[in-house]
This record gives C-alpha cells, sequence and structure tokens, in this order.
C-alpha cells in the first residue's frame, strides 16, 4: 500500500505482473537504511500519469516499461541528451518546485547504456550487422547502441514499411547474414513463457549473438530455440540491473 511516509518510486505501465523492478528496489532499500518504497503503477492510459503526480507528493522519480516509453514524451519539461537521441524515455526525475504541487518532469534513457554495456563484452569483430525486433520504445534504444557499437541494425516487425523488414520476408540469405539478433518485443515474457518471435530459428547458427530483453523467465523460448543452433544467448536480467542502477543515480543526483 501506498504511504505517505518517505520517499516514492515506481515503474509506469500496463501489465506488470512479470517485473522485478518492485522487490530489487525494496530491497536495495531496506538494506541500505533508505526511507523509501517503489511501487508498480498499472495505468490503462497515459493520460492517468497526472493523476498519480497529484495524488502522490512524495513521489521523487518513476520508471518506464511498454507501451509508455514513447507515448510519456509529451509530459515532459525537458529530455536529457540520450533520451532526445534515442527518442524513447525510461526514467522519470520529479523536480519540486519552491512551492508545493510544483514540478518539472526531466525524461532520462538509462536503456540506452545499460543494452551498450550489458551485449558490448560478446561482440566479435566479425558481428557488423544486427536483426532487431520491435519497433517500440525498448527498440530504439537498442537500435542507438548498437550503431553506437558500429553495427548495422535492420528493423523486424509485423508491419512493413520503407525501412523495416517484415517477420514473413526473413529468408536464410537474412539471418545469415545478420549475426546479432535482439528481441525487443514482450513475446516470451512470463505468463506466457511459450510464445516467441516468428523467425527461421532453423537458420541460426553457432556465429550468432541472440540476446533477449526480456528477463523473466531468465531462459525464454527464444534463447532456447536460438541454443539449440549452437548461438550465444542472453537474457536482459543484467541490462535490468544496470538500468536500474542507473534510474536511481538520476533520481537521487543534485
Amino acid at each position: 500500500m501506498v504511504t505517505d511516509e518517505g520517499k516514492i518510486y515506481g515503474l509506469i505501465g500496463t501489465s506488470l505482473t512479470h517485473s522485478f523492478s518492485m522487490d530489487f528496489f525494496n530491497q536495495k532499500f531496506i538494506s541500505e537504511g533508505i526511507d523509501a518504497q517503489y511501487f508498480n503503477f498499472e495505468l490503462n492510459d497515459i493520460g492517468e500519469l497526472m493523476t498519480i503526480f497529484s495524488e502522490y507528493s512524495n513521489l521523487n522519480g518513476l520508471n518506464v516499461t511498454m507501451p509508455y516509453k514513447e507515448k510519456v514524451i509529451p509530459f515532459m519539461d525537458e529530455l536529457d541528451e540520450t533520451a532526445e537521441k534515442v527518442g524513447a524515455v525510461n526514467v522519470i526525475k520529479i523536480i519540486k518546485g519552491e512551492k508545493a504541487g510544483v514540478i518539472k518532469l526531466v525524461g532520462y534513457n538509462s536503456d540506452y547504456m545499460a543494452f551498450r554495456n550489458s551485449i558490448a563484452p560478446l561482440l566479435t569483430h566479425e558481428m557488423t550487422s544486427a536483426l532487431v525486433l520491435g519497433t517500440g520504445g525498448a527498440s530504439k534504444a537498442v537500435k542507438a547502441a548498437l550503431e553506437s557499437l558500429d553495427i548495422d541494425v535492420d528493423l523486424v516487425s509485423r508491419r512493413k514499411s520503407a525501412s523495416i523488414i517484415t517477420y514473413e520476408e526473413l529468408t536464410k540469405q537474412m539471418i545469415h547474414s545478420h549475426n546479432v539478433i535482439v528481441n525487443t518485443t514482450p513475446l516470451g515474457t512470463y505468463p506466457d513463457t511459450e510464445l516467441c518471435p516468428d523467425i527461421p530459428y532453423r537458420f541460426i547458427t553457432p556465429q550468432h549473438l541472440c540476446y533477449d530483453l526480456v528477463y523473466n523467465p531468465s531462459e525464454t523460448m527464444f534463447m532456447k530455440k536460438a541454443k539449440e543452433r549452437g548461438a550465444i544467448v542472453k537474457s536482459g536480467l543484467e541490462m535490468l540491473l544496470l538500468q536500474a542502477f542507473e534510474s536511481y543515480r538520476i533520481w537521487t543526483e543534485d
């Protein structure tokens, strides 16, 4: 239950039962003796965001997850350089004004650096092209991070456009020419653990790196299918932790 004591932080999204963030932060607050609590705020519509600010005066920061990483931008008074570059926000810093109830909302993106730092040690010189599955806010951060590592990126989605490949268009040659594949969709997230992106897994090889931003379960169906073909696989748990550390730094720095 949300109280009026101490500082409040939280996560906004739609269905949040899969998220580890609340447990992570509350354990951190307890172990470090921090007078704060972290809560999940499930919103049916991004317009409900301002209601949270008006109801909880001790709210000091928020994380943002699907499907609001892009939709939250119009509510921001300011974006930091990375969030502006990526075009998505997953951390909101709440700056209190001198008068009660007056706040400034600054949007940040910690996904970019968290993903970059997580995947970089796994990359080889031969890994020069990537398929990024999904086109949401997380996909934008992943694309920007990979490009900063000199990796060419092609986006894959169910909907065709001039700059997007559809799942049906993926061929053996495309899979072989893109030896990094990153899933940024929620497919496979608990409790729907049997789901996975519809790509031709039979063309994946031991030369592939398949990274799944999903972290619950620890091994997704996407990862299992790729590992069966000999690929290197990694879940999004390390990325989650890295972006969580960065979120708290953003919220608490002067």
